[in-house]
């Protein structure tokens, strides 16, 4: 947290909250400062001069003197590549077990001393040392990849490492997740890590909550997505290309992933925009179709102190003529300490509510925080500790709860990472069904500590 978020989570909680996110970045920073040591001197490393290859169903392995690249065309024209051994599983991006390479492509030695894989919808052109090249089948480069480049550290650990790319000068980026900027990335630093800039957030706020490392590039030589699989804090830096006026020379678009460690592996998919995000779908899977009423007209704002409150602005919308499907009840309506437990006070007959407003054509939605307060007695809190070995909550390297500030205050963060605890959450939203909600507004799921 740097003073910018930390003045800027201030005004947005208040004093009390304000301090609690003093005490917990000065936690953090302790954390930080305790776990990952000093990287010290650090050694540079590049491919060096290809001495090698070998054939393998879909492409096949490049050794270079420094490092070694996989590289394999998929079933249906996916391209993936991975550097010192990096494989497309484990990953938490894709949606199952990755496609089969397609046996009718297979390395084979190209000019200049590099080599080549030939498909039917796609070639991977590897130079002598370590420039990858995506093609169409006609020979046209869309993304032409520079040999990358890692810094590790002289006494073990992560390396932290860097890819530079070229793309057509015509070319424009979409992507990279959730963006302030809005869907077509301008020129600049995007940085891969999600947080949430507290309070309302205008086009200089970023990153927000889901950032990813996808690139849509679209050019008139043809659409590719690119996908570094990588959940390290990273930054990438766009530069539009231009073309040039008359006789003038093309300047390439660029763009520039700086990662701090994690694997150096990436997915490449061709092809027109409508078959590049089917091909995306296939791998990261496919969203599931919301039920009708939720494309419908929602209301949701802070404050429905009660039941009457709701049937208030139910009624307002009906009499000025208007549509409503949805009602978001945010945090006031249950025990903030609580995340599954309804304010009984406010709300005495929650399910009641629900049928009345859902026989006038009204589904009620539940906020859901992903945050728990760290409370002895709290009974969400009591029995995610009681999840399998080590409890549902993320940990430190000293095997401690790590803590955060959310609205209830300190707070833990179930680790979604393990299948016990995916099973142990899902199991409370049992609670919010029977309490006649059709839909589940999930907030607050970086997880954040701000």
């Amino acid at each position: 947290m740097d003073g910018r978020e930390l003045v800027r989570s201030m005004k947005v909680v208040g004093s009390v909250q304000g301090l609690r996110a003093v005490r917990s970045a000065w936690r953090q920073r302790r954390t930080d400062a305790r776990e990952l040591a000093p990287r010290g001197p650090e050694r540079a490393r590049v491919p060096g001069p290809v001495t090698g290859a070998e054939s393998l169903p879909g492409g096949g392995t490049v050794r270079f003197a420094r490092a070694e690249l996989h590289v394999c065309v998929m079933v249906g024209g996916a391209v993936f590549w991975g550097w010192d051994g990096a494989e497309p599983l484990p990953s938490y991006a894709l949606a199952d077990v990755p496609p089969e390479p397609d046996p009718r492509a297979g390395l084979e030695p190209d000019k200049d001393g590099g080599w080549r894989v030939v498909s039917e919808r796609v070639t991977v052109a590897i130079s002598r040392n370590g420039g990858v090249e995506v093609r169409t089948p006609g020979g046209v480069v869309l993304r032409r990849e520079l040999p990358p480049r890692w810094w590790e550290p002289v006494a073990g650990g992560p390396a932290r490492w860097v890819q530079r790319t070229e793309v057509p000068a015509d070319a424009r980026f979409f992507g990279l997740g959730g963006r302030a900027s809005g869907p077509r990335l301008r020129d600049g630093a995007y940085r891969l890590w999600n947080t949430d800039p507290g309070g309302g957030f205008g086009p200089g706020d970023d990153p927000l909550y889901v950032t990813m490392p996808v690139q849509l590039v679209v050019a008139d030589a043809g659409t590719h997505l690119a996908f570094h699989d990588n959940s390290w804090d990273g930054r990438v830096t766009l530069r539009e290309g231009e073309e040039g006026a008359g006789s003038g020379h093309d300047r390439p678009g660029t763009s520039e992933l700086r990662m701090d460690g994690g694997p150096l592996r990436c997915w490449v998919v061709t092809g027109t925009p409508a078959r590049v995000l089917h091909s995306w779908t296939a791998l990261s899977g496919a969203p599931v179709p919301p039920p009708s009423w939720a494309l419908g007209p929602q209301h949701a704002r802070w404050g429905f102190g009660s039941a009457r409150e709701v049937r208030r602005v139910v009624a307002g919308y009906r009499e000025r003529g208007l549509p409503l499907s949805a009602l978001h009840l945010d945090i006031d309506h249950y025990d903030a300490h609580q995340v599954f437990t309804v304010d009984r006070e406010r709300f005495p007959d929650l399910p009641g509510l629900a049928e009345e407003l859902r026989a006038d054509g009204v589904r009620l939605v539940s906020i859901v925080d992903p945050a728990v307060k760290a409370e002895r007695g709290n009974a969400v809190y009591e029995s995610g500790r009681a999840v399998g070995q080590a409890g549902a909550f993320v940990r430190d390297g000293r095997g401690r709860e790590v803590l955060g500030v959310v609205w209830p205050g300190e707070c833990v963060y179930p680790d979604f990472t393990d299948p016990a605890v995916r099973a142990w959450w899902g199991g409370l939203y049992e609670e919010r069904l029977a309490q006649g909600f059709a839909g589940v507004w999930h907030d607050m799921n970086e997880p954040v500590s701000f």
